[in-house]
């Protein structure tokens, strides 16, 4: 029986559901997986390095992984003023290249990922109108209206229709692709459920197994990493942390300043960054820099290896650490500062992404970059 064990070690914190994934990767010889990327700014290290550590395990499971360049989400979204052809170039020229240097980082191989562009999908498919019309028909438009939160709207805002779209679009890729494992943050849930609850009555592009019986796809969600800037709303009432939509606005967003560090950053920007970002003092549950070193530092030392916290020796000299709950302790004991943490995190990420920092050689990638943030700007 395949162990699961080593994808929930890399931050998948959802199933749906574990015995059918179990039984996908005893029946499917190279199943199909696949995770989708609106082309909506540069490339952050919950993006880059956190898909990776997951498409290192599932290669690791003999998967075939794929990543879904969805351009024509993007422009569903409103992202990068519209530009066609910007969103294309940068998917191509861009995210290809910064993922592959990710991929790298953690010990994935960037030669057996797919990348695979929506709108050339799409030209290439002349079934898949018929398959969003199916999606479409077996869903109700207060289910799609509900979806929107997908795409980073809240329910109840006012949109334009093409965004209602969006949605059954992102099912109907699923079935397009011939995807048996759909991948996302856990603030894709809503669209892996409908591809899940539709799978039955979808005859266009049915998934199978081997044997040619009819599946349904498996749905695998990853934690959502914290933002490293501080909360509008803080300290959280119990209220508030039983709020869905109060812990998502803590998540890590490349639109908020300060909240993210991307793969591509410099050194100097890594080290800035970190040093801002909130830490609040005795709090482990709430604080994205104990988040950030669970979520890289610990997913990504070998076993056995420590972590190294450089430290004078008037605050007590070094310390290594070997899991999480070890730094989680001595931080609620004060024994270890917030500034020493930061510290450290940030001279441990500046060697992690080095590798995709030096695509910053190349002139293509720094006008692509500088696009990118005239556009956020004019935002």
């Amino acid at each position: 029986m395949a162990d699961l064990n080593i994808l929930h070690k890399t931050g998948i914190q959802e199933i749906l559901s574990e015995q059918d994934l179990i039984y996908i990767l005893e029946n499917v010889k190279n199943p199909n997986h696949y995770i989708g990327f609106e082309i909506s700014g540069k490339l952050h290290i919950g993006q880059g390095i956190g898909t990776m550590k997951v498409i290192k395990k599932l290669q690791e499971l003999g998967v075939h992984c794929t990543i879904f360049l969805a351009d024509m989400h993007t422009l569903i979204n409103d992202k990068l003023g519209g530009d066609k052809l910007f969103i294309r170039k940068t998917a191509k020229e861009y995210f290809i290249p910064a993922f592959n240097a990710c991929a790298k980082i953690v010990g994935a191989d960037p030669d057996k990922i797919t990348y695979i562009l929506g709108s050339e999908l799409y030209a290439s498919s002349p079934e898949y109108i018929e398959t969003l019309m199916e999606v479409s028909k077996n869903t109700t438009l207060a289910r799609m209206t509900r979806s929107v939160t997908i795409m980073g709207r809240k329910e109840g805002d006012s949109i334009d229709f093409s965004k209602l779209l969006y949605p059954p679009m992102q099912v109907a890729d699923i079935f397009t692709m011939n995807i048996h494992i759909a991948h996302a943050g856990m603030d894709q849930r809503k669209a892996h459920v409908i591809a899940i609850d539709t799978a039955d009555k979808i005859k266009n592009r049915s998934i199978k197994d081997d044997k040619g019986n009819k599946i349904k796809p498996v749905a695998i969600h990853h934690k959502l990493v914290k933002g490293l800037a501080a909360p509008s709303i803080w300290p959280l009432t119990d209220e508030q942390k039983n709020d869905s939509s109060v812990m998502e606005s803590l998540k890590m967003s490349k639109s908020k300043p300060g909240s993210a560090i991307f793969v591509t950053d410099s050194e100097e920007v890594i080290k800035s960054t970190m040093k801002k970002a909130f830490c609040p003092p005795l709090d482990v549950e709430y604080n994205p820099i104990i988040d950030w070193i669970d979520a890289f530092v610990f997913d990504l030392i070998k076993d056995g290896e420590k972590w190294l916290v450089k430290r004078d020796e008037k605050w007590g000299g070094n310390v290594e650490y070997t899991n999480i709950d070890q730094v989680k302790k001595d931080y609620m004991d004060d024994k270890i500062s917030g500034q020493d943490l930061k510290n450290n995190l940030a001279d441990w990420l500046v060697e992690l992404l080095a590798p995709a920092r030096k695509l910053t050689e190349d002139q293509n990638i720094r006008d692509i970059i500088s696009g990118i943030e005239k556009y956020q700007v004019k935002r």
